[in-house]
């Protein structure tokens, strides 16, 4: 782990304590105790059955985006890399340090980069897809819980939800003029082939940039494979996101279920799905300060304010320390010998794909 990894950790989860802390402070008092005697320790239990649970979708989600561009990726291969991603995802702002590190992964498997890259920008896409489509439901059929929402939550929301739509317009646009890309990255090897001093760095930085060239017509290629083709990826990826997010936005009742508390599934969906989409924005590494006191304001309508604090505390634990422990984990015990290690690369042809 380099010392920047290790800044950005300290960082984030300092930050995070820190509101926690103080939640806790603002929120324990002798209330508090009588509700933790009615404490269910199988739901909670079951919410951390969940938690893993939505990292298997999520790893499906993986193969079988993988599958429909023709590739191989076996589920437990699949599973380490969504396992690994983790870390790098909590201690970055919008979560945006995965996609590098999933690419990765499946490149290490085998899969073209710009292979890799079309099925992790489509997870993206596919995750805006289906959070559009619960927050128009929400929008819809929810309009009471709107209009109790404070004007910088709505703000935030509209911010996350114009990332997410403009990610999808930004895809389609790639596809539809890949030369436009790569133009933008041939005036960026000009710029840095300038500065190369030396003739052979200026022959590494051209070499470089040939293959990123050749990397876009691969991605051109993969996304229009999925569009065709490949629809079976899509159709099986969108499956899986959909059971990642229902999963991920269960894991909140199952706890209130667990502190004696009603599972308030709809008002609870609807307030995970607020707190997802600002999560989007990249406002702070791992959303940390944003996503507890998010959190704490929105279930402060549903839950008694003695129990407010416990409750961020285990909501925060399952979704946010517990993927930069198993992040660090995996990163230690299951990547350092399989997946990078030396000579661990496979050539794309040995995959079969087209």
């Amino acid at each position: 782990m380099d010392p920047s990894q290790k800044k950005w950790i300290a960082f984030s989860v300092v930050l995070s304590a820190i509101i926690l802390a103080v939640m806790l402070a603002l929120t324990i008092n002798e209330n508090t105790f009588e509700y933790l005697r009615q404490m269910n320790p199988i739901y909670l239990l079951l919410a951390v059955c969940l938690r893993v649970g939505s990292l298997f979708f999520w790893a499906f989600r993986l193969q079988l985006m993988s599958k429909g561009l023709g590739y191989t990726v076996k589920f437990s291969r699949a599973f380490n890399i969504v396992l690994v991603n983790l870390l790098a995802g909590a201690v970055t702002p919008g979560q945006v340090g995965g996609e590098p590190v999933r690419i990765h992964g499946l490149s290490q498997e085998g899969v073209k980069v710009g292979d890799a890259t079309a099925v992790v920008l489509m997870e993206r896409v596919l995750d805006g897809v289906i959070l559009t489509l619960i927050s128009i439901f929400a929008i819809v059929f929810l309009e009471y819980y709107w209009s109790s929402l404070a004007i910088e939550f709505l703000v935030l929301f509209i911010l996350g939800w114009v990332m997410m739509v403009g990610l999808i317009f930004g895809l389609v646009y790639l596809v539809l003029h890949p030369d436009s890309l790569k133009r933008i990255v041939a005036r960026i090897g000009n710029w840095w082939t300038r500065r190369s001093r030396k003739p052979e760095e200026t022959e590494r930085t051209k070499s470089r940039f040939a293959k990123i060239d050749k990397e876009i017509d691969n991605f051109h290629e993969s996304i229009m494979t999925f569009m065709k083709a490949g629809r079976s990826g899509i159709y099986g990826g969108a499956l899986m996101t959909a059971l990642f997010w229902i999963s991920e936005f269960m894991v909140a009742s199952l706890l209130l279920m667990g502190l004696g508390l009603q599972p308030y599934v709809i008002q609870s969906f609807f307030f995970q799905l607020i707190i997802a989409v600002v999560n989007m924005a990249p406002l702070t590494p791992g959303s940390a300060g944003i996503a507890e006191i998010s959190a704490a304001s929105l279930y402060a309508l549903i839950v008694p304010s003695s129990l407010l604090g416990i409750f961020v505390v285990l909501w925060r634990l399952l979704l946010y320390y517990f993927n930069i422990f198993i992040g660090i984990f995996a990163g230690i015990f299951i990547f350092k010998d399989s997946m990078f290690g030396e000579g661990k690369e496979k050539p794309a042809e040995e995959q079969g794909n087209r």
